[in-house]
């Protein structure tokens, strides 16, 4: 599907926010920056190490602005939109430095930070300009809200049909199995009551949140039942889809008749706005993709993964903005994916990694380049756990990565604290990528989770350094032109 249809009025309402973001950008240029990624894909480690090698200047050679000796400096500041929540940066950084490192929460709804980032052009004339400076608006949100966007296209019945064809797939049947069977307890067209919709809720909730511990996500859509934030209990999250009945036998009072007003409710009062009012004013996206955890879930996980990022991508307003409409129209004009958590395998199979998240996203970043946009895709850790070694084995030298398995993590028998450090042969990525596609053979992974790293260096300034793997090359991609 193109980008999700919007009204008259919603054109109107984007057209105003963008203008009142070049009103108060007039003298300071803004480059608002998406991040975003599926559950687990490291959407706050990312952040919180971009904000962090930016207000210190880390070990960032691939940074041109930085590398080249442009970059002044960075500092916070205040997001012009007070109704939006601040990015918990201070607190997560923190979980990540303390006596005792840990991994903080995830992003569970959506968050702003506005930083300040001061330079010295490259161009001839910056001699006489002195020092420049432009806002980069960095905006968080779940990537399980993207995956609602397609229903914006959708009608009740048409979703209702996707979904229920999903559950009751074979691979589906052990996580759906108590949601098919209440649906078929209940008549859909006996008298509306919150009871039953409260029931089939539930039960559809549940259903998802057990395929998203599975590896499957273009089985999430609503997004927001796994993550409700303040709508948490409301009618607007209180339906389900339902088998298909003739539409004359549909109005009225009935039980079908009132989950179809509920879906129509969460499209108009909970995902357009979403679209309207954050989602349709970014410049440049990058979307984190935890293609690890789905190579280590099966081939299934796998094609799972595929159609869910094209159906998500087909979403976004992409391509080139021509400069005189730029203070009513905005589109990302580049897109970065970027498969995370690099550091769980050997840097011998990076490339590996970023053909297999090329192969994934290869239909939506041809639409992407059709519209005008830029698209590329790199394997990274915004911050390294591990670090790389080898050991011998039958009188083979094996490569592997180092680094201490969170407490409760198993991988052949033994159960790990979360304090001992092992060296462990990760396994080899497939090449070429097409094999996980075409075969359907299962990628064998040793794949763990890893604690942060427990000593971390301090620069010249007594600032920590947060090891990484390629993040210097991302940032760049995604920023560093707009420091030229």
């Amino acid at each position: 599907m193109p980008n999700p249809p919007t009204t008259i009025v919603d054109e109107l309402g984007i057209a105003l926010s963008n203008l009142a973001d070049a009103a108060t950008g007039a003298f300071t240029p803004t480059l608002r920056l998406g991040v975003t990624g599926l559950s687990r894909a490291g959407k706050t480690i990312f952040i919180t190490a971009l904000v962090h090698n930016l207000l210190t200047g880390g070990r960032m050679p691939g940074f041109a602005p930085l590398a080249e000796g442009r970059f002044i400096g960075a500092k916070l500041a205040e997001y012009p939109d007070a109704t939006i929540p601040r990015f918990a940066y201070e607190q997560h950084l923190a979980a990540l430095t303390g006596k005792t490192p840990f991994w903080p929460e995830g992003t569970r709804r959506i968050s702003q930070l506005r930083l300040v980032l001061k330079f010295q052009s490259k161009h001839w004339y910056s001699g006489m300009t002195g020092p420049s400076t432009i806002n980069l608006d960095i905006v968080d949100y779940p990537g399980e809200w993207l995956l609602d966007l397609p229903l914006l296209g959708l009608s009740f019945a048409e979703w209702s049909a996707e979904a229920l064809e999903r559950a009751r797939r074979l691979d589906s049947g052990k996580e759906a199995g108590p949601f098919i069977q209440l649906l078929e307890e209940i008549d859909p067209l006996k008298a509306a009551n919150d009871v039953d919709a409260e029931r089939l809720a539930v039960a559809f909730t549940d259903y998802l949140r057990r395929s998203r511990e599975h590896g499957a996500l273009s089985t999430l859509p609503p997004g927001r039942f796994l993550l409700p934030g303040d709508l948490e209990g409301s009618p607007a999250l209180t339906f389900a889809p339902l088998p298909p009945q003739q539409r004359q036998a549909t109005r009225g009072n009935s039980l079908y008749a009132m989950l179809e007003g509920r879906y129509e409710s969460y499209k108009d009062q909970v995902v357009r706005p979403f679209f309207r009012d954050h989602f349709a004013r970014l410049d440049r996206q990058i979307v984190l993709v935890d293609t690890l955890r789905a190579l280590n879930a099966g081939p299934t996980a796998v094609a799972d993964l595929e159609t869910a990022l094209t159906a998500v991508l087909a979403c976004f307003r992409q391509g080139e903005t021509n400069p005189l409409l730029r203070p009513f129209v905005r589109k990302i004009d580049r897109i970065l994916f970027a498969a995370t958590k690099a550091d769980h395998v050997h840097h011998t199979s990076h490339d590996r990694l970023e053909s297999i998240l090329n192969r994934l996203v290869s239909n939506a970043s041809k639409r992407g380049r059709f519209a005008g946009a830029e698209t590329k895709s790199i394997a990274l850790a915004g911050i390294r756990a591990t670090r790389e070694g080898t050991i011998t084995e039958a009188g083979e030298t094996l490569p592997t990565i180092i680094g201490t398995p969170m407490a409760g993590e198993t991988l052949d028998g033994p159960t790990y604290d979360g304090k001992t450090e092992i060296a462990l042969f990760p396994g080899d990525l497939p090449e070429p990528p097409d094999s996980l596609f075409e075969d359907g053979r299962p990628v064998e992974l040793n794949f763990l989770r890893f604690t942060p790293p427990q000593t971390l260096e301090r620069n010249a300034s007594g600032d920590v350094v947060l090891p990484h793997i390629r993040f210097d090359r991302a940032l760049d991609y995604l920023v560093g032109d707009w420091l030229a």
